[in-house]
């Protein structure tokens, strides 16, 4: 399989926090996902992707090439949480100084962005809201034939039926071969709709690189009665918490086998893992 992206023994490291050494690919042709809670280090990751910070150690490659390349970076759409525009520019002042950075910029592509997102070319950027500053951000992101995007919280900040939206545009652009996607969240319910392949941060490093589907069913949550919860068994569920009513907490699946008839497993979500691998961690630290 080709890959878009290629992190490997990534290292970055800061007074309080450090990426180590960590190792992950975007699929070429697929959305993937990346996850992790606050502060885990998924900015920076794409910063160091996208050579807006020094790296420490470690390779990143980008279409088969050394990411350092500049010729790549009109390859690449980006988007963070919040665009940075003047405040004083309107879409059209935008796209007037952006444009003019790629070779491949399609000014009647940018415009149909702004009337499908409902955006007042002549409305000032101090004027809109958050969600409309977000737009507005995708929509250049999305108007110079990028191959591969690379999105901070493309949807933090847009209501429910603007996600929605959003996703549509991620299948939209997805039609055309070749194209990649890779976009941290912390929403990931938006994931389980339209992400192939998910990347899991923790504290720094990487949890899981894979398909979702495979994460999905690598775990289930159980649960059951205080007198249910063999003691050989404790080390094996993840994140365990046990309450005066029982207990519950995230197991391997191949784990289910030697628990009493009424323990209860269900499956998971992205969510699911990520609290309680979260509190894993943390009980371990």
């Amino acid at each position: 399989m080709n890959n878009a992206a290629e992190v490997r023994n990534l290292t970055k490291r800061f007074p309080k926090f450090h990426l180590d050494n960590i190792s992950f690919s975007v699929p070429s042709g697929f959305v993937s996902g990346f996850i992790g809670e606050n502060g885990a280090g998924k900015t920076t990751t794409l910063k160091l992707m996208l050579g807006m910070a020094l790296k420490d150690g470690g390779d990143l490659r980008l279409f088969g090439k050394p990411a350092e390349e500049v010729a790549l970076k009109e390859e690449i759409g980006v988007l963070f949480e919040q665009p940075y525009y003047q405040e004083d520019w309107t879409p059209l002042d935008v796209e007037k100084a952006v444009g003019p950075f790629y070779s491949q910029w399609d000014t009647h592509v940018f415009h149909q962005y702004l009337h499908r997102f409902s955006l007042d070319p002549k409305q000032k950027f101090k004027t809109m809201s958050r969600g409309m500053k977000t737009k507005l951000g995708m929509a250049v992101t999305l108007s110079h034939n990028a191959k591969l995007l690379l999105l901070d919280e493309p949807t933090s900040g847009l209501d429910p039926a603007g996600r929605d939206e959003m996703l549509d545009i991620f299948r939209d652009y997805m039609v055309q071969e070749g194209r990649s996607i890779f976009f941290s969240t912390h929403i990931t319910g938006d994931l389980e709709k339209i992400a192939d392949y998910i990347t899991y941060i923790c504290r720094g490093r990487i949890l899981y690189s894979g398909p979702k589907e495979e994460l999905l069913e690598k775990y289930c949550l159980i649960r059951g009665g205080k007198e249910e919860l063999p003691v050989q068994k404790q080390n094996r569920i993840l994140g365990l918490r046990e309450h005066p009513e029982g207990f519950e907490g995230l197991i391997e699946t191949e784990e289910l086998g030697g628990f009493p008839q009424g323990v209860i497993a269900e499956p998971v979500t992205l969510e699911d893992i990520m609290v309680y691998m979260n509190r894993k961690e943390g009980r371990n630290d």
